[in-house]
């Protein structure tokens, strides 16, 4: 949810449903965005891999739940939601072995670069310990979007524009994952948007190429009490 200042008035910015051409593009954003809004390639050099285990399940099993954010008709961003936790679950749980293979094959034949390789070590063995708790049936989102394009109006409309769809089809509920460093983002902040922190852990696969520590936080919204991002803002309340 960090933004840079509003675009200059003749830029123009429209949020739209995904459509099947807009694949390509957002694999390609998916890892360009991949490490703390830069990309991948320094951590993890295999960007079809990453993209594939990032992005598939949202484009080709649920694509009505992804929109698309375009800077003067260009694709510049996308935020990928779910509205089915158990489809997902089953498609990963198709998908995971290929992946896996593909990794493995890669990891010993290519070979992958050092800091691939580490990457790949820290996916068998912490991964899973530094996820941190993920409510089940709820929705779900993540979203990225080139620097080029980002903006409080943007990040706003894009987000609102699937709180909306979500409300609309009868969800009460929704939660993301974000990744926080430093005071880049907190428990205040995340209030002001009406999301409350569940959960957080700290990742650990960043400590070679970024200082301090990063953390992954699960931030859940009620959409009975707000369905926009925008919700209580902590600042015009007494600090506890």
């Amino acid at each position: 949810m960090e933004t840079s200042p509003l675009p200059a008035a003749k830029d123009k910015h429209l949020i739209r449903p995904y459509r099947p051409e807009d694949r390509a593009v957002l694999r390609a954003i998916c890892a360009d965005t991949g490490f703390l809004g830069q990309p991948i390639d320094p951590v993890f050099e295999d960007r079809e891999l990453f993209a594939d285990y990032l992005t598939s399940y949202y484009t080709d099993a649920e694509p009505e739940s992804t929109f698309i954010c375009e800077l003067n008709g260009e694709v510049k961003g996308y935020l990928m939601g779910s509205r089915f936790p158990k489809r997902k679950s089953r498609f990963e749980t198709r998908m995971l072995p290929g992946l896996v293979l593909r990794g493995l094959w890669r990891y010993f034949t290519r070979p992958y670069k050092a800091a691939s390789r580490r990457y790949v070590r820290w996916i068998l063995t912490q991964a899973r310990k530094e996820i941190p708790f993920t409510p089940p049936d709820i929705p779900h989102f993540h979203f990225n979007i080139r620097p080029e394009a980002r903006s409080v109006g943007t990040t706003r409309e894009l987000v609102d524009t699937f709180l909306q769809y979500l409300s609309s089809h009868g969800e009460k509920q929704v939660y993301g994952q974000v990744v926080t460093y430093e005071s880049r983002r907190g428990d205040r902040m995340f209030a002001r948007y009406g999301f409350r922190v569940i959960d957080q852990r700290e990742v650990t696969k960043y400590r070679d190429f970024h200082p301090g520590k990063i953390y992954l936080f699960t931030i859940l919204k009620d959409l009975t009490l707000n369905p926009k991002l925008y919700g209580a803002d902590l600042r015009d309340q007494p600090e506890d």
